[in-house]
């Protein structure tokens, strides 16, 4: 094992752990982002973070919100990230920057502007000239407010460079994150920089740069037996590399932090823990398994503190674990990462391999969690022990006191001193000092004693030991006041509203032969407007490619539903419209991939946005006959079969069908029954297709065509089918970006009560002001109705989007709220009709007052 060691700052690495200025650190991390907050609110949630124990905060630094057009900068009112950092020291909190470039963090684009994807050179996340230029010009900017708020100086401890690279196509890795470092270097940053990886891939994560430290991310199952196992796999690979096992991104539930503690971590930052909101056109489009879904203006995936700023269940187990952490202090810190010396047994499931610290000093902790749903019984060291249902105590065994041997503890130490030792639980806990063994109870509102050789055994539960403030030397321990929940008024049901009698203005955005990216007509977040007339004599159907993000398309004055299929091809019935008649698609970016996904062309990273390529459909030919069957026969002359109809005992291994194609126009090669990726060559170029979108187009001409699938006797039968196509040319643009909307939106303008339900034609639009309390506390606007997108605004800023009947998947917190900050006033509500199942219809607005929290009650003194 190495005996390395990283020092930076005052920030010393080695493969015991982590040390500040010398001084053994544990770290317990929240995740907690100013740009999802409104600023009046930064100071109370970092508070939440430090009165819950936590000692940390990581947040990232989002490049397109600072970066808000090319070369146009911005870092006032909420972008105002120094001050968010000078808040986090005067908390008392360090801070884990995380400039990016990329961050993912389900944020528009992962935080890469839009306008990137412009370039057709430049090659984003790769050691590539032009995009390294402009992540200069992003680092030149914020590097430097990092800089100057580093330790000692300022909270920030340590610089996330780059995230989950692993995770993506990087051909050059080691001299991409090697420029990183040297810009982060030359801007005077001196904590050490580190880089998650995000599937386990550590080289593909650092590239294995030097001066770059290996961080982990971990979201399992948190039911799996397996935890321990794999990430004490990753704790002795680094400790090989004379480093801690830093956790920068992992589940929030504390049983699971419990076991990542357990096996090693000594950085354990459960992201999200500290939840916010989407504000405007920020959220992404992105990849959670099944390609193609929309984050909600709702950014909540369960952490302590809602969104709103309550505070959960979760929130006094985050205390108990700090309480742990900081009773045992050092010996933990130092802990180096094994397996229990005693021999467990447990009646209940627990994990597959239980993971135990040796603490410095001497002694074990081990973590015994149950993974049912009922209490049972554990054996540790020949003692039975009683362990609550879904629970993870941290057991001490062995551990050296100043007289005398804790021989086992089966509860948390929470507290430690004069002679005292406090312990949490559920359940009887069971304390061996020495040789005299006593089994204590837990009881609500009591604290239980036992004297044992002078020292006092406290036990009390866990909602007593989450307010555990002094322990005087008599065993009496002095509980925190005690919160008293304030809970939100009624709600209020809006009847009338005021419709503005104007619409926002549209820039005209000239005339193109085809319909150019949103983002080369300076939209990167906003919509857009594309009209044009076409012939559709002679044309069942028209063919959309590469539409995204959410296109209303009508045609000879007919609304059709609404496309979101994320780029992906789709067929339009022309039918019932017939001869020369008009195009209007209004095209809304609800936001850029935050993911590299390849199944859907708009969720590629860098992809861009706008109505893609419309065509009308000449002709449609079968082509599942007269395929070329290749090397799979005896001789020559090649066999020509149906797609996907040679027949042959070798099972799974790849056949290649071919064919020539001469083309007198563009076409459209179709594959239908496709059920996993196939690979397709056209004139050598080879290109993979999914079942999300198995389309290709090809040229004029004559084109070579084959397609490799493995033998599959049992399978489905793949369909081939060619279009031949015309494109629709002579598109007149005009484009509203989100500050011409926000503009409108916030200015007076005059307006006529109407009362609810309000009823809308699809593709119909109204303009709606509602009147808040200046006073109010926070509202969440709940709207019922059918087939609708609202935006909102308040105090001069988008809130968010919602959309209401049918809609694509939503990922995030509740898609159907919007939420107004406390004091934001001037509701404005930009309601849209959308084709589909019933009427475009509002029936009701309901403002739900939000509560953060209430009153303090009385200390109270257990005894």
């Amino acid at each position: 094992m190495s005996s390395s060691t990283i020092v930076d700052a005052g920030i010393e690495f080695d493969a015991q752990g982590i040390r500040i200025d010398g001084r053994p650190e544990l770290m317990l991390c929240a995740s907690l982002f100013y740009f999802r907050l409104p600023r009046e609110q930064w100071r109370a949630r970092l508070e939440q973070v430090r009165d819950s124990g936590y000692t940390c905060v990581d947040v990232y630094l989002p490049w397109n919100f600072h970066e808000v057009a090319p070369g146009r900068w911005s870092f006032d009112g909420r972008r105002d990230v120094a001050a968010f950092l000078d808040l986090a020291h005067e908390t008392g909190l360090s801070v884990i920057a995380r400039p990016g470039p990329y961050i993912c963090s389900e944020w528009d684009g992962g935080a890469l502007p839009a306008w990137l994807g412009l370039d057709p050179e430049l090659r984003v996340r790769q050691n590539e000239p032009r995009y390294l230029a402009q992540v200069a010009a992003w680092f030149d900017q914020i590097l430097p407010i990092v800089a100057e708020r580093q330790h000692p100086a300022g909270p920030v401890v340590m610089v996330q460079l780059e995230n989950e690279l692993d995770f993506f196509d990087c051909e050059d890795r080691t001299g991409y994150l090697t420029a990183l470092r040297d810009q982060a270097i030359s801007h005077g940053i001196t904590v050490p920089l580190i880089a998650c990886a995000g599937q386990g891939d550590i080289a593909g994560a650092t590239g294995d740069v030097p001066g770059i430290v290996a961080a982990c991310n971990f979201y399992p199952d948190d039911d799996s037996p397996y935890i321990e196992e794999e990430v004490r796999r990753y704790a002795a690979l680094l400790a090989d590399r004379g480093l801690p096992l830093l956790i920068t991104e992992t589940n929030r539930r504390h049983r699971t932090l419990r076991r990542l503690l357990a096996s090693g971590a000594s950085l354990i930052a459960p992201y999200l823990q500290a939840s916010g909101w989407n504000f405007g056109y920020s959220p992404s489009t992105g990849n959670w398994g099944d390609p193609g879904n929309f984050m909600s203006h709702d950014y909540d995936f369960g952490g302590y503190v809602s969104p709103t700023g309550e505070t959960r269940p979760e929130y006094d187990e985050a205390k108990l674990l700090a309480r742990v952490v900081a009773a045992l202090g050092s010996q933990l810190a130092l802990a180096t990462s094994g397996v229990p010396r005693v021999e467990v047994d447990a009646d209940f499931p627990t994990c597959s391999s239980l993971s135990a610290l040796d603490l410095h000093g001497g002694g074990q902790l081990i973590a015994v969690p149950n993974l049912g749903r009922t209490p049972g019984r554990a054996v540790v060291g020949g003692v039975s022990v009683a362990v609550a249902a879904g629970s993870c105590p941290l057991m001490l065994v062995e551990l050296p006191l100043p007289d005398t041997t804790l021989t086992l503890a089966s509860a948390d130490l929470v507290a430690a001193s004069n002679g005292v030792l406090v312990f949490s639980s559920t359940v009887p806990v069971t304390v061996v000092l020495g040789q005299t063994q006593v089994e204590i109870p837990a009881t609500a509102g009591r604290a239980e004693r036992r004297v044992i050789d002078g020292i006092e055994l406290v036990v009390l539960t866990p909602t007593d030991a989450a307010r555990l403030g002094a322990v005087r030397r008599d065993g009496t321990v002095e509980l925190d006041d005690l919160p008293v929940k304030s809970f939100p008024g009624p709600s209020t049901e809006l009847r009338v509203v005021r419709q503005r009698s104007s619409a926002a203005p549209e820039k005209p955005a000239g005339t193109h032969e085809l319909p150019p990216s949103l983002e080369s007509l300076g939209v990167y977040r906003g919509r857009g407007t594309y009209s044009a007339t076409v012939e559709l004599t002679g044309t069942d159907e028209l063919l959309l490619v590469g539409a995204s993000d959410i296109v209303d398309l009508s045609i000879a004055g007919r609304v059709q539903p609404t496309v979101a299929n994320f780029g992906a091809t789709r067929r339009i019935d022309v039918r019932a419209a017939g001869g020369r008649c008009g195009i209007e698609a209004t095209v809304e970016i609800w936001g850029h991939a935050n993911f590299d996904d390849a199944r859907l062309p708009a969720l590629r990273l860098g992809a861009l946005r706008g109505l893609g390529t419309l065509w009308t459909v000449r002709s449609v030919q079968d082509l599942d006959a007269s395929w070329l069957v290749g090397g799979h026969w005896s001789g020559e002359p090649a066999p020509i079969r149906s797609l996907g109809g040679w027949s042959s005992t070798r099972v799974g291994v790849p056949i290649t069908y071919s064919r020539r194609l001469e083309l007198r126009a563009t076409s459209a090669l179709h594959f239908s029954g496709v059920d996993q990726p196939i690979s397709l060559t056209v004139d050598g170029e080879p290109t993979v297709l999914h079942r999300e979108n198995p389309w290709v187009l090809l040229p004029a001409g004559t084109i070579e065509v084959s397609v490799t699938l493995p033998h599959n006797p049992s399978g489905g039968q793949l369909h081939a089918e060619l279009l031949r196509l015309h494109p629709v040319t002579d598109w007149t643009c005009s484009v509203q970006e989100d500050e011409l909307l926000t503009a409108f939106a916030s200015r007076e303008a005059a307006s006529t009560e109407v009362e609810l339900p309000l009823t809308l034609e699809p593709g119909q639009e109204a303009w709606l002001g509602i009147d808040l309390p200046a006073d109010h506390d926070g509202l969440l606007l709940r709207l019922a109705g059918s087939q609708l997108r609202v935006t909102g605004w308040a105090s001069g800023e988008c809130l968010g989007r919602i959309w209401i009947g049918d809609r694509p998947r939503f990922s995030g917190g509740d898609p159907d709220v919007l939420w107004v900050p406390a004091g934001w006033t001037g509701l404005t509500l930009l309601v849209r009709g959308v084709a589909g199942a019933g009427d475009p219809e509002l029936r009701t607005l309901r403002l739900l007052p939000s509560t953060t929290g209430g009153e303090n009650g009385a200390a109270a003194d257990v005894s």
